[in-house]
């Protein structure tokens, strides 16, 4: 079973708001297996357009734990704090397995 990767392009149109949803949601990912990758810091495009200033990147034990983690009612009880908050882009990828 491969890990699965969260990825998300964000653009906060309400910092109060939106601090709200970042003080809450890091337990979350916690209690699912879930770590961040990336949570913010300096991005360079180096081709196409950003969809979002925000990068995210989560990584779960697996598809499973992170869609797990995604309709959990903890997470979903804070979800609008964010889309209300902000808009962007999230992504749900399988992470590369190398076995021969």
């Amino acid at each position: 079973m491969s890990k699965a990767y969260l990825i998300g392009q964000i653009t906060v149109t309400n910092p109060e708001g939106y601090a709200e949803y970042a003080r809450q949601v890091p337990d979350t990912i916690h209690r699912h297996g879930g770590r961040y990758i990336v949570r913010g810091g300096t991005t360079s495009v180096l081709e196409g357009s950003p969809l979002g200033e925000r990068q995210v990147v989560l990584e779960f034990p697996s598809r499973q734990a992170a869609q797990a983690w995604y309709d959990s009612p903890e997470y979903q009880a804070i979800l609008h704090c964010r889309q209300d908050n902000s808009h962007g882009h999230l992504m749900l990828v399988d992470g590369y397995n190398d076995v021969f």
